[in-house]
């Protein structure tokens, strides 16, 4: 069991979905200030680093990966590659029910049963869902702030 219930920024959101600031590094940074965990979503090409949710958009550095709490969503093999010769908590999915994350976290469809070590996903998706994370280690949302 985990000490406290993880609250983690989907994309740096934390009152709804933003998607014209989301993954950029200022809005991932105050979502962290307000105390949250952060989802980003990480590319690796050429040679460098980089956040945005349907290709690269955001050049950064590799520490800043290093910042605390994050969840790094591995968009391509070659971040996943570079990302396996870290100790940082990532992670490859695409539209499974459950995958793992590096930090042995279960990550989950909202649709899913969970336990102490699973992360609920985006509940807002699924309405039978959305108002009961209870039993799950924490919740992943664009909404975090309702939890």
């Amino acid at each position: 069991m985990h000490e406290r219930f993880i609250l983690i920024s989907h994309r740096g959101n934390i009152y709804g979905a933003n998607p014209l600031l989301e993954n950029s590094p200022d809005y991932i940074w105050n979502a962290i200030e307000h105390g949250y965990d952060v989802e980003v979503d990480v590319w690796f090409k050429n040679g460098g680093w980089w956040l945005g949710h349907d290709s690269p958009q955001y050049d950064i550095n590799f520490a800043f990966l290093y910042m605390p709490n994050m969840w790094l969503h591995c968009k391509n093999y070659e971040a996943l590659q570079q990302l396996i010769q870290t100790e940082l908590n990532f992670f490859y999915h695409t539209d499974e029910d459950y995958v793992l994350t590096s930090k042995k976290f279960i990550w989950a469809h909202p649709s899913q049963h969970g336990s102490d070590h699973t992360i609920c996903v985006m509940p807002e998706q699924d309405a039978s869902v959305v108002d009961s994370v209870e039993g799950f280690a924490g919740v992943c949302s664009d909404w975090i702030s309702s939890y």
